[in-house]
């Protein structure tokens, strides 16, 4: 029986083989499925997604992306792609993302856009593009987009050739004023550094455009020379948009503020530069401006205009600089401020230090922190504040009242005055009266008015 058993367990074996062979084929497929499955939501997981206000962000930035993945979220806000490896917008690329109000691609590779590559984004309002290498691309863009309020384009390599002619005409128009600013022509050398906003159209399809060979001109004449292109904040900086705008200008060995600051910034970090001098208004146009970190840099003067026009400025960062003290003056436009950061600066305990402590006396709502004397010598550790406290502390108390009697040793007693009132009411023949300094050598007295 045993072994009738066996061989029919044998023989049920062998004939189960066939057709387990196609299911463990398709429950292989489901596994790769899965597997795949799996590697796409592990992608997917790699994109920090988070809600903010009420909206749905999706951070992709720093992710080495190609392209966009289909199995993200649809129902996300905004999405951040900053600094990953796209070169191509192709048609439809964000087409599923319906109610996308903004798009971050700056610091891309990107080189081209297909003029269908916004469509569907009819809830846009901000595309960021700076920081690639766009060259052309026309206003057919941008139509899909009827919402859109901000664009940068800056920081790419313009070819300001007549392929440019109905993109620049579009953001020439008057209520597209947040539409393309700093951007800047790159080709020909006649219009390099002509910001698109305010270039010549008629000149972008003129027949002279092709620029002339090395050192000859156009019938011989000499070729005309570039215009000079002063670096600006847009060229220098990164600007990111979410969760507020900021403008990154740290690390970049500047030894001036950047010119053609953007005007809606909310937060700036100029921080880890060598900027020594901050010269008057050069925040003007930053009228938005809550958060400046200008630490770690080598100031050691900064012009009582030079804080001019940042009404709103909350936090201000001054620390590790080579501050002595500060003039009278530059704090007065600070009405919002609440933070000061002020550690690591050598400052000074004199008579001029006296400005800060009392703007800041006048200021109880701001938190600050670092203020300790460094010089002179007696002073070193000492609380600026304290140091104040004791400026007038170094005279007894009798020295001053008797400074505030107005010299009442040299005027003499009570009695000594009425004499001399009276000396002098005599007329001719009368007394001469005592001499004021007559006195005994040790005697002090002390005349209190009220």
């Amino acid at each position: 029986m045993r072994v009738l058993t066996t061989l029919l367990l044998l023989l049920l074996l062998r004939s189960a083989e066939p057709r387990r062979g196609p299911r463990s084929g398709g429950a292989g497929g489901r596994l790769r499925g899965r597997g795949r499955a799996g590697v796409m939501r592990r992608q997917t997981q790699e994109c920090k997604e988070y809600m903010e206000a009420g909206e749905k962000y999706l951070d992709c930035q720093d992710r080495q992306l190609t392209t966009v993945m289909q199995d993200w979220p649809k129902d996300i806000h905004h999405l951040l792609l900053a600094r990953n490896k796209i070169q191509v917008l192709r048609d439809n690329m964000f087409s599923q993302f319906t109610q996308l109000k903004s798009l971050d691609l700056q610091q891309n590779d990107i080189s081209m856009v297909e003029e269908q590559a916004f469509s569907g984004l009819s809830q846009l309002t901000t595309l960021l593009l700076q920081h690639n290498g766009l060259k052309t691309a026309s206003e057919e863009v941008l139509l899909p987009l009827p919402r859109l309020t901000y664009l940068r384009l800056y920081d790419n390599p313009w070819n300001c050739h007549c392929s440019l002619d109905s993109l620049v005409r579009t953001l020439q128009v008057p209520s597209n004023r947040n539409l393309g600013n700093y951007a800047k022509c790159d080709e020909p050398l006649s219009l390099r550094g002509q910001k698109l906003k305010t270039v010549k159209v008629d000149l972008l399809c003129e027949d002279n455009q092709v620029d002339p060979k090395p050192g000859r001109g156009d019938g011989g004449r000499p070729r005309p020379p570039p215009v000079k292109v002063k670096p600006d904040a847009t060229s220098m900086c990164h600007t990111y948009m979410f969760p507020k705008p900021l403008l990154d200008c740290s690390h970049k060995d500047l030894n001036h503020i950047p010119s053609d600051l953007p005007s809606d910034i909310v937060k700036m970090d100029l921080s880890s530069n060598i900027i020594k001098h901050l010269r008057p208004k050069q925040f003007l146009l930053s009228k938005d401006l809550k958060q400046l970190n200008l630490s770690g840099n080598s100031l050691h003067h900064i012009d009582p205009a030079a804080f001019a026009g940042l009404l709103y400025l909350r936090e201000l960062d001054l620390s590790n600089n080579s501050l002595h003290y500060f003039p009278y003056g530059v704090l007065e436009d600070l009405y919002f401020l609440r933070k000061l950061s002020l550690e690591n600066n050598p400052w000074i305990c004199d008579y001029n230090i006296h400005y800060l402590i009392y703007w800041l006396k006048h200021h109880p709502g701001v938190f600050y922190t670092g203020l300790i004397c460094s010089e002179p010598q007696e002073f070193r550790g000492w609380r600026v504040e304290d140091y104040v406290k004791t400026y007038n502390g170094e005279c007894p108390k009798d020295r001053q009242t008797e400074m505030e009697t107005g010299q009442g040793n040299q005027g003499g007693g009570e009695n000594e005055a009425q004499e001399v009132v009276g000396g002098t009411g005599d007329g001719q023949g009368g007394r001469l009266p005592r001499p004021l300094k007559e006195k005994k050598p040790n005697r002090i007295e002390i005349i209190r008015l009220s």
